[in-house]
């Protein structure tokens, strides 16, 4: 998968992500690394892993990253790592509690609907 994301700068940056194994519900991986628009990797990528589990009726997500190297931690985090991350944290968030409140407008409507009929 080639993914594409522009800075608040207005730079753009590319990634290639190759799923390694998938687990559904609980778990998957993936080997994902920074690329040109060709997809050329620029530099060695890193190894995801991504953990789901239920703590009390609410989802947990787990994401483990390792890196080959200090240098290549470096690298990601001078590329602007930490403020991306921070923001796709931020936007599936913002996704989650968009989904609670359809998903809870639906069954409202639904049982008001019921309530009509009777």
């Amino acid at each position: 998968m080639k993914e594409n994301s522009t800075s608040p700068e207005g730079q753009e940056r590319w990634a290639i992500q190759e799923y390694t194994s998938i687990t559904p519900k609980t778990n998957f991986k993936m080997y994902n690394a920074f690329a040109d628009k060709d997809e050329n990797p620029e530099l060695p990528g890193s190894d995801w892993e991504y953990n789901f589990s239920e703590q009390n009726g609410i989802t947990k997500v787990s994401i483990i990253i390792k890196n080959e190297s200090l240098a290549r931690l470096e690298k990601m985090i001078k590329m602007g790592f930490k403020e991306g991350f921070t923001m796709a944290i931020d936007n599936l968030e913002n996704y989650w509690q968009l989904f609670r409140n359809i998903s809870r407008n639906k069954i409202y409507n639904y049982n008001d609907n019921r309530d009509a009929e009777n």
